[in-house]
């Protein structure tokens, strides 16, 4: 047995490299370096368009905000950001950053910084997809994602019919897979050690606990999943934001000498760690650009799975929500980690070095503690609480989703009941070859899916340039809400 986990990991960890090697982060960027070009740089070109209908609206638009009816399956636009929020803004938003700076020093921070700028569009091209080619189920419900612009989109191209939908078809396999994993039993994992070591709390009284919880959301679907994550997401937010300024506003004679080790860090000014300049810039480009995505998620089609679900019409409109996503996810939540860790003292601002051996959750934990005394361990591990179980939540919406599109509906029920049951697996046992799988499969969805992407990018731009035409320069031109409008429209032409 231990020969066969030996290989297992062996092969893995040869998968792993390449899946998220520094070729396949060229690619998640590339891709949305193309859709910043095709959009005219629409999250700094229409900067103040998109906070005022996403963030903005909030406050002013009731729609927005608005339950849909008992019997309407569709969910509002901002419980399917909170929903998106849940399952992205999770232990990467505090282990994944000290983990980035730990191996490529501060100007790792810029790296990431870079990734969400372009991230926003990729993130924004994903939703406006996955509105346009949405279809409904039996209960009337929406279903979107990437599987269904795979099938439905590049599947209409000549001769892609078959790739199309063998693509949608893996992209499926790996979300449910990945599922498991990053999205349940390493949360979990994760929950169980910091609740063991800052309360002393047993990992199977942790989990026992949490399964219950969450069975009691998740079994419910989607609309009881979103009622949670829509207050639960605001307020974890704001509390650990709040905690985090604190930490910065101590230590505020720091920012300018953080600033200066991020961007000096980033190209190489100072060696990193005291390592080689060049070595030091290259880990600092792999894991800013590695630990960004696996924080926002953009280019991995798997947000874009609740997106869909809103009661929107406008396929713009759910990917602006798509771009604050990134925004508040590693622009706002992961800077702020990364500023208290930077100014606690903990890092050598000079060489990066970590003067701590302290590491990934622990490292925050310890630079909350120089502000906060012992009650900062306490603190990072409720955040951590929070981010973990809302993340499981947000995930087992996208893992029901694709075992839908490969079972059908009535199976999900069977899917969330061993969705939830895997919390306890996940408290109580070991989970480093978990954690490697599990990194594997959540990267492997970003392939199928940014070849769809990137293959129906001209689609994004027109429906893009549609809503711009009509909804910011007031020209009268029919609207691109829904492919199945297109495909209805050509039907009735064809028969006239």
């Amino acid at each position: 047995m231990g020969g066969f986990l030996t290989m297992v990991e062996n092969i893995n960890n040869a998968v792993n490299g390449f899946v998220w090697g520094l070729p396949m982060l060229i690619l998640l960027v590339g891709t949305g370096i193309l859709m910043t070009l095709l959009t005219k740089f629409f999250q700094i070109s229409h900067i103040k368009h998109w906070m005022k209908n996403t963030i903005g609206g909030i406050f002013t638009n009731s729609h927005i905000t608005a339950h849909t009816g008992k019997e309407d399956m569709q969910i509002s636009q901002f419980q399917s950001l909170c929903t998106a929020l849940a399952a992205t803004i999770g232990t990467g938003n505090i282990a994944g950053v000290a983990a980035a700076i730990a191996a490529g020093g501060p100007g790792a921070i810029f790296w990431m910084w870079v990734v969400a700028f372009f991230g926003m569009m990729t993130n924004f091209s994903e939703n406006v997809l996955g509105i346009y080619y949405r279809r409904r189920n039996e209960r009337d419900e929406w279903c979107g994602g990437a599987m269904y612009y795979l099938r439905d989109g590049l599947g209409s191209k000549k001769g892609c019919r078959q790739i199309g939908a063998a693509l949608a078809v893996l992209f499926s396999v790996f979300c449910i897979l990945a599922s498991f994993g990053i999205g349940n039993m390493s949360q979990i994992n994760s929950i169980a050690v910091n609740m063991g070591s800052a309360f002393g709390i047993p990992s199977f009284v942790t989990g026992v606990f949490l399964m219950a919880l969450a069975g009691l959301v998740i079994v419910g679907g989607l609309k009881r999943i979103a009622s949670v994550t829509e207050k639960l997401v605001p307020f974890m937010a704001v509390i650990y934001l709040i905690g985090a300024i604190i930490v910065l506003v101590v230590n505020a004679n720091q920012i300018g000498a953080v600033f200066g080790a991020i961007i000096k860090g980033a190209f190489g000014m100072r060696a990193v760690g005291g390592g080689i300049v060049g070595s030091g810039v290259a880990m600092a480009v792999q894991w800013g650009m590695k630990r960004g995505v696996f924080s926002n998620e953009a280019g991995l089609g798997s947000s874009v799975m609740v997106h869909s679900s809103s009661n929107v019409r406008e396929p713009v409109v759910q990917g602006m929500w798509g771009i604050f996503e990134v925004f508040a996810d590693t622009i706002i939540v992961c800077t702020l980690t990364a500023f208290a860790v930077l100014s606690s003292g903990l890092v050598d601002l000079n060489t990066g070095a970590v003067l701590s051996d302290k590491v990934s959750t622990a490292l925050v934990a310890e630079a909350f503690s120089t502000v906060f005394g012992g009650a900062g361990s306490a603190f990072i591990a409720i955040a951590i609480l929070f981010f973990a179980f809302s993340t499981v939540l947000g995930w087992s919406q996208y893992g029901s989703k694709g075992f839908e599109y490969l079972f059908g509906r009535k199976a999900v029920k069977g899917y969330q009941i061993i969705f939830v049951v895997f919390i306890v697996i996940g408290a109580t046992m070991d989970l480093s070859l978990a954690w490697d799988l599990s990194d594997t499969f959540n990267g492997m969805m970003a392939i199928p899916n940014l070849i769809g992407v990137i293959t129906l990018s001209g689609t994004v731009m027109k429906i893009t340039k549609n809503y711009v035409d009509r909804k910011i320069h007031g020209k009268d031109v029919k609207p691109m809400l829904s492919a199945l409008d297109d495909i209805q429209e050509l039907h009735e032409k064809e028969i006239c």
